[in-house]
């Protein structure tokens, strides 16, 4: 069976990296008997739009070959796709052997556990980031820096697994979370489960695909009438703690756990809120172009754009995220938190 990469659509072609750099062309060296090299691979794939009937779509990005201002080449887009989705191959492969299985569990210098899995995804992800783009920077969650250089055009964020309690406990609601920065901008981010084996793709300027299927927030104009997501409401504390509440009392449903599954479910427009108190930037990265890229919104409390700047000397530091599928509705929940 062809890895799940290779079925992903990356917008609406996927242009294959050079042959020249071996562990990109795994196509054609694990299965030789195709019928074409990957130098010569074009898979078009186009896909309509589903939505439910009950449901409103938000996103108007289009996956056709527009500018983006970014002074970065689609067909270069392309090739930093085809990557990030490689390394969460690779990194799923890992996962998957330890998922449900005994192993170790270590607590961090925060008390945050952490296993071999988590380890052993994240070195997997970075050796093949090495052996591609040596000039690239990686930040990671399990050994963060690594680039010689103090700092970078390009760096990867990654966190092997987010939701580690979720992963030890045997629960499939964990994730991946890949992010590239292009000067400091998140420019594609995935969030893939590789359990249960879906994954989201967001690339800046593009739509947001899952498994190859176009994605969208929906609409939900009224906190009244919203299911909000947090992972747990014992993750706040103080103000933070009192601000939840006030729009915790004001929503249809309360929900509590999934960690950045949360976030997948926004974008695929199944949730309508999700808000949480102390994320590390690699937490919340790679959510950016996966919940604009389906039309939503991502921010901190005061509704300011989220930003990291990536260096050797860059502390992980906390964020506060608001995530919304619909528009009003972000601003209903910021107009409530009262976050000064």
């Amino acid at each position: 069976m062809l890895s799940q990469s290779h079925f992903l659509s990356l917008n609406p072609s996927f242009l294959p990296l050079s042959s020249s750099k071996p562990s990109l062309s795994l196509l054609y060296h694990r299965f030789p008997t195709l019928p074409f090299p990957p130098s010569t691979l074009t898979l078009h794939i186009s896909h309509p739009t589903k939505s439910s009937p009950t449901m409103i779509s938000n996103s108007n990005l289009s996956n056709q070959s527009e500018t983006v201002n970014l002074g970065i080449e689609h067909s270069e887009l392309d090739r930093f796709a085809g990557l990030g989705n490689e390394i969460a191959d690779a990194a799923g492969e890992v996962i998957r052997k330890y998922f449900r299985k005994s192993f170790d569990i270590l607590d961090k210098e925060d008390f945050s556990p952490v296993t071999i899995a988590d380890q052993l995804a994240e070195e997997a992800m970075v050796s093949i980031i090495q052996a591609n783009f040596p000039s690239h920077a990686i930040f990671g969650e399990e050994k963060g820096w690594r680039c010689k250089e103090k700092i970078a055009e390009y760096v990867w964020v990654l966190d092997p697994i987010d939701g580690t309690k979720s992963f030890i406990t045997g629960k499939p609601l964990f994730g991946t979370l890949i992010a590239l920065l292009h000067r400091g901008k998140p420019i594609f981010g995935i969030i893939d489960q590789p359990v249960l084996r879906e994954r989201w793709i967001g690339i800046n300027g593009r739509k947001t695909m899952l498994n190859g299927q176009e994605i969208s927030t929906r609409s939900c104009a009224k906190l009244s009438q919203a299911y909000l997501y947090t992972t747990s409401p014992h993750l706040f504390n103080g103000d933070a703690e009192v601000a939840f509440a006030r729009v915790r009392d004001k929503v249809k449903v309360p929900l509590y756990g999934c960690d950045c599954y949360a976030y997948a479910l926004l974008a695929s427009g199944f949730v309508d809120l999700v808000i949480e108190s102390g994320l590390k930037p690699y937490d919340f990265l790679s959510l950016i172009p996966v919940i604009e890229g389906a039309g939503g919104v991502i921010t901190d409390w005061k509704g300011h754009q989220l930003h990291w700047e990536a260096s050797s000397d860059s502390l992980p530091t906390s964020f506060n995220v608001l995530a919304a599928g619909d528009k009003q509705l972000h601003q209903q929940a910021l107009d409530s938190l009262q976050w000064q």
